[in-house]
């Protein structure tokens, strides 16, 4: 369940199901593929016209407002080795994706750099880049561009509401799941010296970098779906432990962003489990360029799966590829564990990638040129955004009650 290729087939299975009218919560409507598709390169064409996309990845939320916050971090860092200013990339990279589940609808962010107001991923984003810079995650008060495993474990949910301007007027959903997964996260890679450690004994996220990159090397290559195993291996004990199977040897491991299906087959423990690792192929994505600017050649891109979160999701539902059997679940509150929010989930994940050719053929591109981590960003995600907006005012078609672990 750790492989993108059980996601996929487990996915494509519930698509088959609900295609031959055996889904409990909705119908597949094909014919709607080819419009939403259409939908999704006309808002490509406009938000990227050279067909220049770049992957979909945390890095364009630090864009935000039109500042290139890439360059600015990497005049903060200075002189240094190009290992060096990977670590930090990733350091960043892992520490933000991890505080990117949604935000709510009443959260906002005002940079102080641009007076600009923020809000969802742009403000999260925005807020914990410069949370990153200010050291907020980082023990040494003289290297405060860095993430370490003590500054992450002293990270409180107050510290992480006062960077992230939440109050009684601005409430961030999951304010205390975030702050805690990120104290799991220093704990974690303080517990893996030999993945994480550095010099003097420093556990970093960016390490991985380390442990990814062999350092013996001329041309150093990262397949895309090693770095979602490298990652699924080493930081699963930081998600909620909800979602657990145990080995023969009666060991307890966590799956994380896996959910229970009733129709879900499999073989032993893994039997009626879906897995997503949506956060963790998020912070794949993410990974890629930092890897990229360390003149790292990353292959197989498409390995990895579309995101099954609400944008992605939406875009099917708004688009009349979905529909509810039941239409008051729209309006029911339900969690990332309820089977129809797993199976919606599902869905999205096998969709997209029937929806990723017929974007390609719209824009006449090849796989090649627009792998999917481009179709996503320019693309399925803001798409979905521009039919929220359009529908609900930006609001997702479902009713999700989140923990900031998952959305």
């Amino acid at each position: 369940m750790r492989s993108t290729k059980a996601i996929r087939s487990r996915a494509q299975g519930l698509l088959a199901r609900a295609r031959a009218g055996g889904s409990a919560y909705f119908t597949v409507d094909d014919a709607a593929l080819q419009p939403t598709a259409a939908l999704v390169a006309q808002v490509t064409r406009e938000r990227y016209p050279s067909l220049k996309i770049p992957y979909h990845s945390r890095w364009r939320h630090f864009e935000a407002g039109g500042v290139n916050r890439t360059a600015l971090l990497n005049e903060e860092l200075g002189k240094v080795s190009v290992a060096k200013r990977a670590r930090a990339h990733i350091d960043l990279a892992i520490v933000s994706v991890l505080l990117d589940a949604g935000s709510g609808p009443d959260w906002s962010y005002t940079d102080p750099r641009t007076g600009q107001k923020l809000s969802r991923s742009e403000g999260l984003g925005v807020a914990s880049y410069n949370a990153f810079t200010k050291g907020l995650f980082s023990s040494k008060p003289t290297q405060p561009c860095q993430a370490d495993a003590l500054g992450l474990q002293n990270l409180t949910a107050r510290q992480l509401g006062d960077a992230f301007q939440v109050g009684v007027e601005n409430p961030l959903v999951g304010l205390e799941g975030r702050a805690a997964l990120l104290r799991r996260l220093g704990e974690v890679i303080a517990a893996q010296p030999e993945v994480f450690g550095g010099a003097g004994g420093l556990c970093r996220p960016g390490r991985l970098f380390d442990h990814l990159v062999p350092a013996d090397t001329d041309t150093p290559t990262v397949a895309a779906h090693d770095i979602l195993v490298a990652l699924l291996g080493t930081l699963s004990p930081i998600w909620p432990a909800q979602n657990a199977i145990k080995t023969e040897a009666g060991d307890e491991i966590s799956l994380g962003d896996c959910w229970r299906h009733s129709a879900v087959p499999g073989e032993g423990a893994s039997a009626g489990w879906m897995p997503f690792h949506k956060l963790s192929q998020w912070l794949s994505y993410s990974l890629l360029e930092p890897l990229e600017w360390a003149d790292v050649s990353v292959t197989g891109l498409d390995a990895l799966t579309g995101l099954p979160e609400y944008r992605n999701g939406g875009l099917l539902l708004d688009g009349g590829v979905l529909a509810l059997k039941n239409p008051a679940l729209a309006h029911t509150a339900q969690t990332a564990g309820d089977e129809c929010i797993v199976e919606w989930r599902a869905l999205t994940v096998a969709l997209l990638d029937e929806l990723a050719p017929l974007v390609r053929t719209e824009l006449g591109l090849t796989a090649e040129q627009m792998p999917l981590a481009c179709v996503l960003e320019g693309g399925t995600w803001a798409a979905g955004r521009v039919l929220a907006q359009r529908l609900r005012g930006g609001t997702p078609p479902l009713n999700i009650a989140s923990d900031g672990t998952v959305f």
